[in-house]
């Protein structure tokens, strides 16, 4: 009698992509994204995303709440935006193993640093975690290029460290919102594939 790849008790039920075999419901839900490193495209994640609960977040408690990103901000930056969250899932996506976990240790790591670089000093926060490391470096890089493709498209190579900073703050505050606590978490890189789909981004003069 064929058992469930994980539990070796109870009879399979479904095909998990992450183990390579068949596993019982049971099993499924609890280690989802505990023990089970899950593709965002695997059928039995997205359902259970469609019934996942959001975390409850008070705004009072995000960090860097002094820095206040208002709808008119995201809105003259939305083009910078789109940038940074289609960077940031690329980047985790790049970085095997990397998680909702790892994406926050980043974003924390670059808004540290955007936030010495707006007082005027120059120091690049880089965090221990390898997967974390990655995800800043890579996004990093990406950002070298999207000024590249803006200077040829508007002739501008400047994006103010202040830009850059709300932008990531927004960002920060979107993780801690859909991050869903398990230890290997992948709920915020599945809101990004769904709101910032990778594709070229066209840059626009005057955006």
């Amino acid at each position: 009698m064929e058992l469930c790849r994980l539990c070796e008790i109870r009879k399979p039920r479904r095909a998990c992509p992450a183990v390579g075999g068949d596993i019982c419901t049971l099993c499924c839900g609890e280690q989802r994204e505990v023990t089970l490193d899950c593709p965002l495209d695997c059928e039995y994640l997205l359902e259970a995303r469609r019934r996942e609960k959001p975390p409850e977040v008070n705004p009072d408690e995000f960090p860097n709440k002094e820095i206040r990103v208002t709808e008119d901000f995201l809105r003259d930056h939305e083009q910078l935006l789109v940038f940074a969250a289609r960077a940031l899932l690329n980047a985790a996506l790049a970085t095997l193993g990397a998680g909702d976990n790892d994406v926050r240790e980043a974003i924390d790591a670059l808004i540290r640093t955007y936030r010495t670089m707006d007082s005027g000093l120059i120091y690049q926060t880089r965090p221990q975690n390898p997967y974390a490391a990655s995800v800043q470096q890579l996004w990093l890089q990406s950002l070298e290029q999207f000024r590249t493709e803006l200077h040829k498209a508007t002739g501008m190579y400047t994006i103010r460290d202040s830009e850059l900073l709300g932008t990531l703050v927004f960002l920060q505050r979107l993780e801690i919102q859909h991050n869903n606590g398990r230890r290997r978490s992948r709920a915020f890189l599945s809101f990004l594939l769904e709101h910032f789909p990778q594709r070229e981004e066209r840059l626009v003069a005057g955006q």
